[in-house]
């Protein structure tokens, strides 16, 4: 018998908030100090990857349909094992399962094979006494499952709250908790959407903020005596080394797919492979350059890369060699995600081309449950052999099934199966399979080690140029450009700033008065022939950013990248999640409106864009404009564009914002000055929300000296001798044949190849692009400078080139 306090998380159906209590509860027990384990009723990945940041364990599946009904206490037991308390979320509601078959796999079914008191969660927002009802209707429905208490979650208020308590008495249903309405503390799967827990960078600060809600909303003591009530359990762990055993005297190296792009796996896959003999390297299809040195096996499991598409394109360096290594015969299993990322295109993007398939992005949703027949002898199975999974994706691929079909699922054959690799959509939980994982691992014992095609030292130094930063969205080029390096990191004017401007900022500095930005406003109004109410001065394009984000609580925010990140990082960090639409490099980087999303009540992208360089045309983007959506334009590099072409700084639409910056071009990054205008009524809202004096002096005077008369000269002067520095620094790229994009900015983005550190090492700063979503670290961003500095850059690129071309051969 094995002692294991538990309890299950469950509620009447979806929606109800089970991930905000169990997520919760799970780090409000860890700061107590206790040791917990999550668990996840069904085949979800996304949860347990919240219950693994929560817990600090490995967050575990519990699913009769994946691993058979005889598996679920022992994985229970294993997944707990050195834990204190255990806690089970449940999946949709309390008694719904697999459709006809009587409340197979439900949340239910798992309770009353693991013994567990169930918890339910009531969302309260919109109901008093009736809520009462509907728990005591669930508790009796099935004498098998014990629900011993409720947590009342968006609570309103206390008059309701004590209610709702009142008429639970009556039905001999204690409260446990009540956590009031904020909507902050969304229930994880809604506020974090289908984006797993690596994917955010925000994600630790949420859960801390959670943790400690339930910890003072939630009666954690009743909790864990709920939990102390499970009775002891007749069962043993399971253990991977009972199911699979090593094949050989080597540890042959498996390459598994991880990162933000390939999220979705069970942990028991690993455990089941390193009990076989295999040793288990998790490398990041976005970032690393070549596989695992040794490799002789690769598994690609489940993600989103349909989202990376265009990240996991332009690493060619590492698809190649996937593709050389799958040629070989390294033994590969490829589920969902793993089928995308080895099909010839996905949604038109090149992909690694071992599968011969296209996938596409469709608006239906494939979610099944079923159980699939082998029709062939393959790397996995053998003809007949029969197993459980699930599917979930919104891809569809051009072909079905290959010559040599994967699997029969409902009567039609899918997936493509060969001696070597194997890939499906099909996700199968190798612990209710483990014969699958033996047979891989022997083939992988069997399977002649891959080295990757380029040399080791030149590996090496990829790596540490790709070196993965803890927050990129809030990597800028000032970080690039250190002392001592010719800087073309940062989009600054190289020439001195005009006599006039600087007699203005100083008069201010000299100014012993609080800042009033009322003369700034004055000065953008006449320059812009707008009311004044319909212009704000800011602290830099920055705090326009921070502004925007906080204004309201966007439902669903757009981004179209790549392009400046410090929107996106204001977004986030405000608590919404962001929506990415991607302009892509087989295109030059042009948008399409039509990628933006119906429902996206935000939408901002720049206009020229950094770090493309592209300038859109200005009715494409006042296209954007619709009732119910604000439409930003980020026009911080548009000064730099002779004549203001397709700017819509002085369109006056509903809806509408432009923001300015004049750091850049008038040569003063150190005075954080710009401005917003549009509508009226979002300008209006803005300045309530902004913090008093926060544009300072010198920031005032600067607008005002700079949308002046004689500055309108001065600035159209500039931006067309920053044409001719970029004529120049195109031409030397062209000579090279180094690809870039058609710009119309003060910099350019170019594909140098893994140079930037070489280039560093020389005394060459640029702008590492990789932090730009969309891009990876071929790209860089080169400021515009005056032709002589240009051709130091060009003469040392040519040396670096040489350099590294003498270290491959």
């Amino acid at each position: 018998m094995v002692t294991l306090p538990r309890l299950v998380i469950a509620a009447p159906s979806t929606g109800q908030g089970k991930t905000t209590i169990a997520t919760g509860l799970l780090a409000a027990l860890r700061v107590a100090g206790h040791q917990v384990s999550g668990h996840k009723v069904g085949p979800d990945y996304i949860d347990p990857g919240y219950h693994a940041l929560a817990s600090g364990r490995p967050g575990r599946n519990l699913d009769p349909h994946l691993v058979g009904v005889d598996r679920i206490v022992p994985l229970l037991l294993h997944g707990a094992a050195g834990a204190d308390v255990a806690i089970i979320e449940g999946v949709m509601g309390l008694h719904d399962g697999r459709l006809g078959t009587d409340g197979f796999a439900s949340t239910a079914h798992v309770a009353t094979l693991t013994q567990s008191p169930v918890v339910l969660v009531l969302d309260v927002a919109r109901q008093s006494r009736s809520a009462a009802a509907v728990a005591a209707g669930m508790a009796a429905y099935d004498p098998a499952v014990r629900i011993a208490g409720v947590v009342l979650n968006s609570a309103g208020s206390q008059r309701n709250v004590a209610e709702i308590i009142r008429s639970l008495e009556r039905v001999a249903l204690p409260v446990l908790g009540v956590l009031p309405r904020d909507e902050a503390l969304a229930t994880p799967s809604r506020h974090l959407g289908l984006v797993t827990a690596a994917e955010r960078p925000d994600s630790v600060r949420m859960l801390e903020r959670l943790g400690e809600q339930v910890a003072r909303h939630l009666d954690l003591d009743a909790l864990l005596d709920v939990a102390r009530s499970a009775p002891d359990l007749d069962s043993t762990p399971w253990s991977p080394h009972d199911e699979v055993h090593a094949a050989g005297s080597g540890r042959p190296v498996v390459a598994l797919a991880g990162g933000r792009a390939f999220t979705f796996r069970y942990p028991e896959t690993e455990e089941l492979l390193t009990a076989a003999g295999c040793d288990v390297v998790v490398f990041d299809p976005l970032t690393d350059l070549a596989l695992p040195a040794g490799t002789q096996g690769i598994y690609l499991g489940g993600g989103f890369p349909e989202v990376y598409a265009a990240e996991l394109a332009a690493n060619r360096s590492l698809i190649g060699d996937l593709g050389r290594a799958v040629d070989a015969g390294v033994p590969t299993v490829a589920e969902c995600a793993g089928l995308l990322y080895l099909a010839e295109t996905l949604d038109g993007v090149d992909m690694a081309g071992v599968v011969p398939v296209s996938a596409t992005m469709t608006k239906r949703l494939t979610l099944r449950y079923p159980r699939a027949i082998a029709l062939n002898d393959s790397l996995l199975t053998r003809t007949g052999e029969q197993v459980t999974g699930h599917e979930f994706h919104r891809t569809s691929t051009s072909v079905e099934a290959g010559e040599r079909p994967a699997w029969e699922i409902d009567g039609e054959p899918v997936g493509f199966a060969t001696d070597t690799w194997h890939a499906s959509y099909l996700h199968v939980h190798w612990a209710g399979h483990p014969l699958l994982a033996q047979r891989f691992a022997d083939a992988a014992h069997r399977a002649l080690p891959h080295e990757p095609a380029l040399p080791v030292s030149v590996v090496e130094e990829v790596v540490a140029e790709a070196e993965v930063l803890l927050d990129p969205l809030r990597h800028h080029g000032d970080v690039e450009a250190r002392a001592g390096l010719l800087d073309l990191a940062v989009n600054v004017y190289s020439r001195e700033r005009p006599t006039w401007l600087d007699e203005a900022l100083h008069a201010a500095i000299d100014d012993t008065a609080y800042p009033d930005a009322e003369p700034a406003r004055t000065a953008l109004a006449e320059h812009l022939g707008r009311p004044s109410t319909e212009v704000l001065p800011t602290a830099g394009a920055a705090e326009a950013f921070t502004l925007v984000a906080r204004l309201r609580a966007w439902q669903r925010p757009v981004v179209v990248h790549p392009q400046f990140t410090e929107p996106h990082a204001a977004l986030e960090q405000a608590g919404r999640r962001v929506t990415t639409v991607l302009c892509r490099p087989d295109n030059g980087f042009t948008f399409d409106p039509e990628a933006v999303p119906q429902d996206g009540d935000l939408v901002v992208l720049g206009n020229p864009t950094n770090p493309t360089g592209v300038l859109h045309p200005a009715d494409v983007v006042a296209s954007l404009c619709r009732p119910g959506r604000l439409v930003v334009v980020d026009e911080a590099f548009m000064d730099a564009v002779p004549g203001e072409a397709e700017s819509l700084v002085r369109e006056r639409l509903d809806g509408l914002l432009v923001i300015r910056s004049l750091t850049k071009h008038w040569s003063i990054p150190g005075i954080r000055t710009g401005y917003v205008t549009g509508d009226p009524r979002v300008v209006g809202d803005l300045a309530r929300l902004q913090t008093p004096w926060s544009v300072a002096g010198p920031a005032v005077a600067a607008i005002v000296a700079c949308t002046a008369t004689r500055a309108v000269a001065e600035s159209e002067s500039r931006a067309l001798e920053i044409g001719r520095w970029r004529k120049h620094l195109v031409a030397g790229l062209r000579e090279r044949g180094i690809e870039h994009v058609t710009s119309r900015a003060p910099f350019v983005l170019a594909r140098l190849g893994h140079v930037r550190l070489a280039l560093r090492n020389a005394g060459i700063a640029v702008r590492r692009a990789d932090t730009f979503p969309g891009l990876d670290a071929t790209w860089v961003r080169i400021a515009v400078r005056p032709e002589a500095t240009t051709d130091q850059l060009l003469t040392t690129i040519d040396r670096v080139l040489e350099q590294r071309l003498a270290a491959t051969c």
